[in-house]
């Protein structure tokens, strides 16, 4: 079997700060890291205890090129489960490059994507939906989302799908002995206990699954879209909701000519919003462009605002809007509440449901619009502390599993014998054990890390 190489990887952002990190991990680690620095002591980090911080100056050859503090971190002892140097020193971009290059050039290898969090599962000190919460957590952009992310890497997505899996291991045990072993008097599985245990694994599944939009929506955000024609507020709607100018605003139609996109946090619900150029017919060559990519937003978007007019009555246009909207996650919004109404509501709500007021302008209905957003896509209420799915990887696994045991459910009822049941509860199982990293391909470890940041 082939060495391990030692890796290294600048772990803190590229740009200027305080103090930069440079993390090593590796059987050599020491012995690289001792060649580019000299502690103050005399000590050798080869010759450290673990969980120990050494100060001292870095070396280009005989000539000192920084300050820095290094901790030592001892396999197994170690974030990777590997010997790991962590080289802080004084933040740049210009330096920390530097001071990797030299940890290159003394033997270390460039650490890939998300390689430091690969070791770390390798060796044992997570599973893979633990080190996919890692990125989950790095990604966060609100405190719900934050929160979430951290109980996944604490562990509580993992210990439901063990939980799951336990009782259709226990099963699927007694089915496969009972089945293998028909003269050592094994007694026969009770069919309620197997119908109530493949039921319960159904409703553990499916609870995870109904959570997945709402859990996406707080950790990674979703597309929302705002669309509306020409001059009805779209514009001031997303400087609202950013809270400064993103998007321009005047009284000339068809000002927004492109899509404008900005992350907004509204209450927790992170949306990756849009505000696109108003929908009509035009002449206008540019403009058409802006309104065939607003088209395009509007049906790739997973939340839709659909704005109107409050002072115009209904046009060609908004109804053509309706009608694109229905069926669709989509807020309708009515506008410009402090001018006179000329708008017919109701026509709106009875294709779109209860329409939120606001004056864009003003602020006036934000919080509304807020706590509907909220509502909608299940932020409101949102239990960051129980089980979630962080990825599609992981939805499909569950859905893949939920299949299977619906077809178990399937064979009890038509009276297949237990083996069947048996390669039907199995898949459920492999499936789940795939969620954890348990029985993972190398493939599909390696395209869970290949999302990461270089440097974790």
């Amino acid at each position: 079997m082939t060495e391990k190489k030692t890796i290294a990887a600048i772990s803190t952002p590229m740009g200027t700060g305080g103090v930069g990190i440079i993390r090593i991990s590796g059987e050599n680690a020491f012995e690289i890291c001792d060649k580019v620095f000299k502690s103050f002591s005399g000590k050798t980090l080869a010759d450290s205890e673990g969980y120990r911080a050494h100060y001292g100056r870095i070396f280009d050859g005989e000539n000192a090129v920084d300050e820095a503090i290094c901790i030592v971190f001892r396999a197994p002892h170690s974030y990777t489960g590997e010997n790991v140097v962590e080289i802080n020193c004084h933040g740049g971009i210009f330096l920390t490059k530097k001071i990797l290059r030299l940890v290159f050039e003394n033997g270390a290898s460039p650490a890939a994507p998300g390689e430091f969090t690969k070791r770390a599962f390798l060796n044992g000190k997570m599973d893979l939906s633990k080190a996919e919460g890692v990125m989950t957590l790095i990604s966060a952009q609100g405190e719900q989302g934050a929160n979430a992310a951290y109980n996944l890497l604490e562990g509580s997505l993992s210990r439901k799908i063990n939980e799951i899996n336990s009782s259709l291991l226990s099963v699927a045990a007694h089915m496969a002995a009972w089945v293998d072993y028909p003269d050592d008097e094994i007694e026969e599985i009770d069919e309620n206990n197997l119908r109530s245990t493949v039921e319960n694994a159904k409703k553990e599944i499916n609870t995870l699954l109904s959570r997945f939009d709402s859990g996406m929506a707080v950790t990674t955000g979703v597309d929302a879209a705002i669309v509306g024609k020409p001059n009805v507020g779209k514009s001031t709607l997303m400087n609202l909701l950013t809270g400064y100018d993103r998007s321009i605003v005047t009284s000339v139609e068809g000002t927004t000519r492109d899509v404008i996109e900005e992350t907004v946090n509204l209450n927790g619900c992170i949306l990756r919003l849009s505000d696109t150029a108003g929908m009509r017919e035009t002449g206008d060559e540019v403009e058409k462009i802006g309104v065939d990519r607003s088209r395009k937003k509007l049906e790739r978007s997973a939340v839709i605002f659909a704005v109107f007019d409050l002072s115009r009555e209904l046009s060609e246009e908004d109804m053509e809007l309706i009608e694109l909207c229905e069926g669709r996650t989509v807020i309708p919004i009515i506008n410009k509440t402090d001018l006179e109404k000329r708008a017919d509501i109701s026509v709106i709500e009875n294709k779109l449901g209860k329409c939120v007021a606001i004056s864009a302008k003003d602020g006036e209905g934000y919080d509304e619009l807020c706590e509907t957003v909220a509502t909608l896509i299940g932020t409101k209420d949102f239990d960051t502390s129980a089980a979630m799915l962080a990825n599609e990887r992981q939805r499909i696994c569950c859905e893949t599993a939920l299949a299977s045991l619906n077809e178990a459910f399937e064979a009890i009822d038509f009276g297949l014998t237990l083996d069947a049941i048996g390669v039907c509860i199995d898949g459920a199982i492999a499936a789940l054990l795939e969620l954890t990293g348990q029985k993972a391909s190398e493939a599909v470890v390696d395209e869970v890390f290949k999302q990461f940041c270089v440097g974790k």
